[in-house]
């Protein structure tokens, strides 16, 4: 079996080509996968297929709207080999690593995942380096939250970008304090809102320059050096902070996060992610370890 390793500013995953939708991606084989002393090591795992054949193969039970059955599709697992909606960083991976093994050569075109259809423009994407930006769709605000963070409370905001995020500012916060915030735990959310669980980020308020800084806590994870959807949570929580309205009105914000720095912007009620992509390497799973769980 092949794989490649990539990542998104050091949101990384492990990439499974699986045209014919071979692969029985069980918890067991993800978690083992993503496991970073027995197996590869990732955050997450990408499977390459079209949206039709995954289709037929009964990995998913409808194509969503907007997504044609030739579409490439993102069959995205977390670590905990739960499958998640979207991934922001992941779909940056997944369009460069489709053109750097000549899979797509087309640099607009449409990628489809659990949460919808994902436009992207290939700017750049060579055998390691490429960069990507994606039309994440739309942001809704899902009303005011809370975060318990190592006994602390921290308001946010509740925000779906295809999946659930609570993105809290703190206004006091600086950037030195934020890497010494203890995300080693599980963050406390409201079940009520967020039934499903939620990705947490943290963030500063907007700086002169148009920038915050964030950490995340993703469900099924843990903390991640990025997140893609993240940042544009963050991004969103950041301006209507700011006395913004993401329906109708337009910015746009530059991310920091620990594994580098993305460009968000926000027009009337959607979301556009550019980013870096890099593939680290491309190697063959032993069979026998593959089998044996």
């Amino acid at each position: 079996m092949e794989f490649s390793k990539g990542h998104g500013t050091q949101n990384d995953f492990v990439v499974l080509p699986d045209l014919d939708v071979r692969l029985d991606l069980t918890v067991d084989r993800v978690t083992a996968l993503c496991d970073r002393q027995r197996g590869i090591g990732a955050d997450g795992v990408l499977r390459v297929a079209r949206a039709g054949a995954l289709l037929d193969a009964g990995v998913l039970t409808e194509i969503p709207d907007g997504i044609a059955a030739d579409d490439w599709f993102m069959d995205y697992r977390n670590a905990d080999g739960s499958i998640a909606e979207m991934c922001g960083n992941g779909v940056r991976v997944f369009a460069h690593y489709l053109a750097a093994k000549g899979l797509e050569t087309r640099d607009r075109y449409v990628v489809g995942s659990r949460g919808g259809a994902r436009p992207v423009i290939v700017h750049a994407a060579g055998p390691v380096d490429g960069e990507v930006t994606v039309a994440m769709g739309h942001v809704r605000e899902l009303g005011p939250s809370t975060a318990t963070i190592a006994g602390g409370a921290y308001p946010g905001i509740g925000i779906d970008v295809g999946n659930p995020h609570l993105a809290c500012v703190d206004p006091n916060l600086t950037a030195e304090a934020l890497t010494k915030l203890d995300l080693s735990v599980s963050p406390g959310f409201d079940p009520e809102l967020f039934p499903h669980g939620v990705n947490v980020e943290i963030l500063t308020p907007l700086d002169a320059d148009g920038a915050v800084d964030m950490r995340v806590y993703e469900r099924g994870v843990g903390e991640t050096r990025s997140c893609g959807t993240g940042t544009v949570a963050t991004a969103a929580a950041a301006l209507v902070h700011q006395g913004f309205d993401i329906q109708e009105d337009t910015g746009q914000v530059l991310v920091r996060v620990p594994g580098g720095q993305v460009t968000v912007a926000l027009a009337n009620g959607a979301a556009t992610l550019r980013g870096p992509s890099v593939l680290v390497a491309t190697g063959h799973l032993a069979a026998a370890w593959w089998d044996s769980l």
